[in-house]
C-alpha cells in the first residue's frame, strides 16, 4: 500500500515544460535590462575613481563618460548578443561556451563602438597603430560584458521557471512559519493546520484555502479535510470507507465523493 502511496500518477510523471521553454525563448526582459545597465554604470563609476586625480576635472568628466558609454554600449551589446547566440542553440546548457560565444560575436562591433568613442575624444580619427590596443581592450570588454549578461540572463530564467509559493503560506501563524503542511481540517468557522512544527488554528474557509494551496500536492479528501500527499503515512480501505494516516499519526477520512479521485491517482 505504502509503494502505491508514493508511486506517481500519471498525471505528476507527465511533466509539462511549456513555462519554462517560453521564458527560455526570451530571456532577456526589460528588467534584466535595467538591472544590467545600473550595474555597468556602478563598475563605470569605480574604474573612474581609481583615475580620480588624473586629468584634471575636465579629463575626470570625459574619462567618466568615457566609461560610462563604454559600459552601457557594452552591456546593452551583449544581451543583444547572447540573445543571438541562444537563437541559434549555441550553449544553451553550458555557462561558459554562451559566454565565449557571445564575446565572440561583440568583438567587431564594439570595437567600432571604441574607435568611435576615441577618436571624437581626440578630435580625430585613430591611428592604425593604435587598433592592436583597441582589439584586445575591446576584446576584455567584450567577454566581460558577456559574461555579467550571459549571468543576468540565466538568472531571469531561473526567476521565471520557478514557480510562485503558495500564497496560503503567509497565512501560517509565526510559530508554523518554514513548516511543512500535511493537512488541512475544517472546524466550525476555523480551520487546524496539521504541519510539520505542530498545530494551530485559523480563521477561514476551507474552500478559499485549498484556493491558495495551489502549488502543493494534495488533495480534498474529505468535505472537512484537505491532505498533502507527502504526508500520508499509511492508508487503510475497508467496509467502503477509506482512511489516511499522516506522519503526526492523526487520521483522515476519506469520504465516497473523493475516494474515486484518490484512487485514479493510487493514494489509496
Amino acid at each position: 500500500m505504502q509503494q502505491g502511496l508514493r508511486e506517481d500518477a500519471p498525471e505528476v510523471r507527465q511533466r509539462t515544460p511549456a513555462a519554462v521553454h517560453e521564458a527560455r525563448l526570451n530571456p532577456i526582459t526589460w528588467a534584466v535590462v535595467r538591472r544590467t545597465l545600473i550595474i555597468a554604470t556602478i563598475v563605470s563609476l569605480v574604474i573612474s575613481a581609481l583615475f580620480l586625480f588624473q586629468g584634471g576635472v575636465r579629463g575626470m568628466l570625459v574619462r567618466t563618460g568615457s566609461y560610462v558609454v563604454f559600459g552601457w554600449s557594452g552591456s546593452l551589446l551583449g544581451l543583444v548578443c547572447a540573445r543571438f547566440v541562444w537563437r541559434l542553440g549555441f550553449g544553451r546548457n553550458s555557462f561558459w561556451p554562451r559566454t565565449l560565444l557571445t564575446g565572440g560575436v561583440m568583438i567587431l562591433p564594439m570595437s567600432l563602438i571604441v574607435l568611435a568613442v576615441v577618436s571624437i575624444g581626440a578630435g580625430r580619427l585613430a591611428p592604425l597603430s593604435a587598433l592592436p590596443d583597441i582589439l584586445w581592450e575591446t576584446a576584455v570588454i567584450c567577454f566581460g560584458m558577456s559574461a555579467l549578461a550571459a549571468t543576468m540572463s540565466r538568472r531571469a530564467e531561473t526567476a521565471a521557471a520557478a514557480p510562485a509559493p503558495p500564497k496560503f503560506l503567509d497565512r501560517l501563524p509565526l510559530k508554523l512559519r518554514g513548516a511543512e503542511i500535511w493537512a488541512v481540517e475544517a472546524e466550525d468557522h476555523y480551520l487546524r493546520l496539521h504541519t510539520s512544527k505542530g498545530q494551530d488554528l485559523i480563521l477561514m474557509r476551507l474552500s478559499d484555502a485549498i484556493a491558495e494551496l495551489e502549488g502543493i500536492e494534495g488533495a480534498q479528501v474529505h468535505r472537512s479535510w484537505w491532505v498533502s500527499r507527502d504526508a500520508i503515512a499509511d492508508a487503510k480501505r475497508g467496509d467502503g470507507r477509506a482512511t489516511l494516516t499522516l506522519q503526526d499519526g492523526s487520521e483522515v477520512p476519506v469520504s465516497r465523493t473523493y475516494a474515486r479521485v484518490l484512487r485514479d491517482r493510487k493514494w489509496i
